[in-house]
């Protein structure tokens, strides 16, 4: 349940992150946690599924082809 749960998660993020531009600090805020066993920000980065690029002097966060090919085939999925 574990996995299905992180999956979940990790989805939420990328949807979020789809919506609008988002400094590295406000997913950071938002997404960051101290609990080992719900690392969705560490496992969606280690998983090459979001980008981090210097905009202006900000950093910003966006979802990576492999994250939208992921999110992309959640979408196909049958409910």
């Amino acid at each position: 349940m574990a996995d299905t749960v992180m999956e979940a998660l990790i989805l939420d993020l990328l949807e979020w992150l789809t919506t609008r531009e988002r400094s590295y600090e406000e997913v950071m805020e938002a997404w960051r946690t101290s609990c080992p066993k719900l690392p969705v920000w560490e496992d969606a980065n280690d998983r090459g599924l979001v980008t981090r690029n210097e905009i202006n002097g900000r950093c910003i966060v966006g979802v990576s082809p492999s994250g939208r090919a992921l999110l992309d085939r959640r979408r196909t999925l049958p409910q």
